[in-house]
């Protein structure tokens, strides 16, 4: 018997284009798109099918965007009779896991994802933030070049991907002398990212703040299906615990190779990627090879997943 985890993508995965298929055959998918857009007062199918790279790249925009992918995907498996016994998500991400396992409503996570990127933006101008990609060097050595660039500002490590990547973010300048002390130390790639905040660092712990006047008017329900935290890399013990987790993950650490090797050690070996891209397929690889990893982004992936699943 398989035991089956989905995990939820986040920013970065979204392309012009993402959900169209599977709302044109499926009605499940296609009232996702319905709700969102109601929700957040303009269309989303628009947005997602039919708008620009540039447009789905603003922040406030590429955060609702994907949960609504990722919600409508979710749905066309769960009208398939696939549904899982553990959910997680990459930052966003984990919006759409709380969605998915009924902690939150589709509709108030949209408005509040809108409001999360938002905030995300506005805490640090753009052009004094930046983050940066390590690959191929251990964790304690990223964690050791972060502290000794830290004398120049703000440098931390962002996102624990998988084995050799690792995400840092901070202040522009410190970030780019922790970059060279990452490549000193034998990093193979050390690599400055495309976007406009430092995610998931202490610079944007006012953002949290924000976001928590977010919560106030939301009812936090209890768990479908098991959640694993991205702050803590552990299963959410009651969803009482949910709001400040996610107010903590605005300017923590995203702990994913640690979240995955939790869901392992508890027994999934079906790991299906929900909504754009496959990111999160590549990283899973990396952290856990015996396992088996599918995902579900548009017909034919479905149709793959589903052959896998039920042949």
């Amino acid at each position: 018997m398989r035991k089956i985890a989905f995990v939820f993508p986040g920013q970065g995965a979204q392309y012009v284009g993402m959900g169209q298929e599977l709302a044109s055959q499926y009605p499940v998918a296609k009232e996702v798109f319905k709700q969102a857009s109601e929700a957040i007062g303009y269309n989303m199918e628009t947005l997602c099918f039919d708008s620009s790279d540039e447009e789905l790249k603003l922040t406030e925009k590429t955060q609702p965007s994907i949960l609504t992918a990722s919600i409508a995907a979710f749905e066309v498996l769960k009208a398939e009779g696939i549904e899982p016994e553990g959910v997680a998500g990459l930052s966003l991400g984990e919006y759409s896991a709380l969605v998915a396992t009924g902690v939150l409503n589709f509709k108030d996570a949209v408005k509040v994802v809108r409001q999360r990127g938002k905030y995300m933006q506005e805490e640090v101008p753009d052009g004094v933030g930046a983050m940066a990609a390590v690959l191929g060097l251990p964790g304690d050595l990223v964690e050791e070049a972060c502290k000794e660039a830290s004398v120049h500002g703000i440098v931390e490590p962002a996102n624990y991907n998988c084995p050799g990547q690792l995400v840092i973010a901070g202040e522009v300048d410190p970030v780019a002398k922790a970059v060279e002390l990452c490549k000193d130390k034998g990093a193979k790639k050390a690599v400055l990212l495309p976007v406009s905040a430092p995610f998931h660092t202490s610079m944007l712990r006012g953002a949290g703040e924000k976001l928590s006047g977010e919560f106030q008017h939301i009812e936090f329900k209890p768990m479908t299906y098991p959640l694993v935290a991205n702050v803590t890399g552990n299963f959410i013990k009651s969803h009482e615990d949910v709001k400040g987790l996610l107010i903590d993950q605005v300017s923590s650490p995203v702990l994913w190779e640690n979240s995955i090797l939790k869901m392992v050690e508890d027994g999934f070996d079906t790991f299906i990627e929900v909504g754009p891209g496959k990111a999160l397929s590549k990283f899973i690889k990396k952290i856990a090879k015996d396992v088996t990893i599918l995902n579900v982004e548009d017909l034919s992936s479905l149709e793959k997943t589903l052959e896998v699943l039920k042949g």
